[in-house]
């Protein structure tokens, strides 16, 4: 049989005998690399197995003994001769994620060990394969959506089936630990907006409830391997643990029962609100946005069902709260939470959660990483900054280039240019401060906004708003996003927020604040304005690759323009001459791998150019090129675009460099890249002559797991120095 050239799909029974028939395949009879998929015949709520292997015969075989995979009826290899084990854990873990996104099937696969590496080609050829791959799954009807529209989707950007990071993945420890632990009772994981909390807080529900079989031990590393050896243990502890997931807010909540519904061993009445936990006592409790629980204050029509719920429990109204209710009715509890998006005065306060924090029986951790906006930690900061009166820069940030970040002069433009990046890339909304009644909630023809001439409306709908039909041609308030990713965001500052020039600070107006739980009993200025501030940090933290601003204060629009360009900036900007080693320099197509010599890639021609900084002097030997790693984190950026000047002669000796070193891969794919910091040893000869004995190649990283890397003797001949580092341009 001929070996396909990229990739072949091959369907079978799942039986002994198809399985038998496998010899005639030569990927079978070279144990070559295979992905697999398993599945029932269509039918609702059907189920299906991704798994990847070089023995599918063994690894089929050994599924027909497993009481709910040996229910599964076809089976679809999927091989070519292009695979390799690097390959095959990527496309199994692609498959595994999309087909959970995608919905038409709940996968009994665990969410542990799901792969996520970097290897050669790992773009420009196997997820192209993958991407093959996935329509010929749509052609055959095992998958429904496009992979665009998966990768929108709130089941894909919730699913449980994700790679951790290093960071959460500790945090994941930390939770197992003290779950197993007697002293530890309560957990608290803080991180600001986009840190991975959710995700975070649904693997592990989806984690507890998964069986020890379907654990993928053939992938794991070090650390799956500890957090299987606790979860084991936890199992023994508890064998079938009650558990819920709390969310406060009702929008919310609704998406997150959604996908809950289409993962297998979990379903949608694990997700609660804080009210339902009077009616069972739980051994583990879960608490997202956790800022969000409540406390009898300006709560609306909520004020009867509060007061039954804390008559029930035992507790004084006034005095306690919906925290009180959570450690009442769990053994156990963990509450991810960040104090920057309590927004209402009905929130628990502050206070209540760092008299929870430092209790003898709480631990506590932290996500610091930034996993929503592309703008990074830097982006987030900046936010922070500029919003509580202190920015972190003095001149203005140029986000653009990885990140559309600008001011809007003119609403109906801006919205436009929402549409538009909605039309091609979906979710962008328009969002705003609540600075105008909502007048259409009883009046549905009724206008709520009025700008110059513009009219709008607010969200017509309160849960799912994002992805309501009608939510593209309407505005949506902080209680319909919260919780939420956009791809663009476009943020209307209202006149409830404006600068005083002569102080130099935000200030807030509460006569234009138009949120009545919101404000109504709020009688300190300071915690009003810390509302409202953070109701726009988190409005300005929702969009993945841009956020776009109005604002209708002219001082505080005047105090923005000082650090944000305008669109008519931008636009200018892009039209600007590109002048070659004036205002621009050669992008190097390049991954410089700054981890080591690990990146097999071509120091090819130079394919375009970069801008940079006028105020710059350029020569003919400066070049850009991208770092990407974190073994030089302390002076560049993982992912920074920077500027080197072509290695020429003279001395190396403390410099940061850009070095290829081909004896240390195959030169067949093309010399190592790698960024570091130089360090020579000299052998000097009687004679006066010198020559290397050994170059150290330093990183400088905050990941104390990077170590130097030695050259000696005859590895020295292949090490060529290409540039030398001169600043971060992006």
């Amino acid at each position: 049989m001929k070996k396909p050239q990229d990739y072949a799909i091959r369907k079978l029974g799942f039986s002994p005998s198809a399985i038998k028939k496998l010899s005639e395949d030569p990927f079978t009879d070279e144990f070559w690399p295979v992905v697999y998929l398993l599945k029932e015949k269509d039918k609702k709520n059907a189920l299906a197995y991704v798994g990847e292997t070089y023995d599918v015969t063994k690894r089929l075989t050994t599924h027909l003994g497993h009481p709910e995979k040996s229910k599964l009826q076809e089976a679809y290899l999927i091989s070519g001769n292009k695979f390799n084990k690097s390959a095959t854990l990527d496309i199994e873990a692609y498959c595994i994620k999309y087909l959970a996104g995608d919905g038409k099937y709940k996968l009994l696969n665990g969410n542990l060990g799901i792969s996520d590496h970097n290897y050669y080609q790992k773009e420009e050829l196997y997820y192209k394969i993958f991407e093959s791959i996935w329509e010929e799954f749509r052609s055959l009807g095992i998958a429904v959506q496009a992979l665009g529209e998966i990768s929108n989707s709130t089941l894909f950007k919730y699913s449980p089936y994700k790679t951790l990071s290093p960071e959460q993945t500790q945090s994941l420890i930390m939770i197992l630990e003290s779950l197993l632990e007697d002293r530890h009772k309560r957990v608290v994981i803080e991180g600001g907006a986009g840190s991975g909390k959710t995700v975070l807080a649904v693997f592990l529900f989806k984690l507890l409830h998964t069986a020890k079989e379907d654990f993928n031990f053939s992938i794991f590393g070090e650390s799956d391997m500890r957090i299987v050896e606790l979860v084991n243990l936890l199992k023994q502890k508890l064998p079938n643990p009650k558990m819920a997931l709390v969310i406060p807010v009702d929008s919310f909540r609704a998406t997150v029962k959604k996908i809950f519904r289409h993962v297998d061993g979990l379903d949608a009445g694990m997700v609660v609100g804080p009210a339902d936990l009077s009616r069972n006592y739980y051994d583990i409790v879960l608490v997202d946005e956790a800022h969000r629980l409540r406390r009898r204050e300006n709560l609306g029509s909520y004020f009867g069902r509060f007061d039954e719920v804390c008559s029930k429990l035992g507790f004084d109204s006034v005095k306690n709260d919906e925290l009180d209710w959570v450690i009442k009715q769990s053994d156990r509890s963990v509450f991810f939470y960040d104090e920057f998006q309590s927004i209402k005065p009905s929130d628990v306060l502050q206070e209540r959660f760092d008299m929870l924090k430092n209790g003898e029986n709480v631990k506590t951790a932290f996500l610091n990483s930034q996993f929503r906006v592309k703008g990074g930690l830097k982006y987030v900061r900046f936010i922070d900054g500029l919003l509580t009166g202190r920015p972190v820069e003095g001149k203005k940030m140029k986000w653009f280039k990885k990140y559309d970040f600008w001011i809007f002069h003119d609403l109906e433009q801006m919205i436009t240019h929402i549409k538009e990046k909605n039309d091609k890339e979906r979710l962008a909304r328009v969002v705003a401060g609540f600075a105008w009644p909502w007048s259409s909630k009883k009046n549905k023809k009724a206008i709520d906004i009025k700008i110059g001439q513009l009219e709008l409306k607010w969200n017509s709908t309160t849960k799912d708003w994002i992805n309501s039909r009608n939510a593209m041609n309407e505005v949506g308030c902080i209680h319909t996003v919260q919780g939420y990713d956009l791809n663009y965001t476009g943020v209307i500052f209202g006149n409830e927020i404006g600068y005083d020039k002569e102080k130099g600070e935000i200030i807030v107006r509460k006569e234009n604040y138009h949120d009545r739980n919101g404000k109504n009993g709020v009688k300190n200025p300071e915690q009003l304005k810390n509302f409202i501030i953070n109701i726009y940090k988190t409005l300005m933290l929702r969009g993945i690759k841009g956020t776009y601003v109005y604002i209708c204060d002219e001082a505080l629009r005047e105090y923005f323009t000082r650090y944000i360009p305008s669109y008519e900036e931008i636009l200018a900007s892009t039209e600007k001459k590109v002048i070659p080693f004036k205002n621009s320099v050669p992008l190097i197509n390049l991954k410089v791998a700054a981890g080591g010599f690990s990146e097999q890639q071509q120091f090819d021609n130079e394919e375009e150019r970069y801008p940079v900084p006028d105020d710059l002097k350029l020569s003919d030997d400066h070049f850009a090129c991208q770092v990407v790693g974190k073994s030089m984190n302390k002076l560049i950026p993982n992912g920074a675009v920077c500027l080197f000047r072509r290695y020429t002669g003279g001395t190396r000796e403390g410099k940061v460099v850009l070095v290829s070193h081909t004896s240390i891969q195959d030169a067949d794919f093309g010399s190592g890249y790698t960024v570091k910091i130089y360090h020579s040893e000299k052998t000097f000869h009687p004679d006066g002559t010198w020559k290397h004995h050994r170059i150290i190649l330093k990183p400088s990283s905050t990941d104390k797991s990077y170590k130097d890397i030695v050259l000696e003797d005859d590895e020295l001949s292949s090490l060529q120095v290409i540039g030398i580092f001169e600043q971060v341009l992006d």
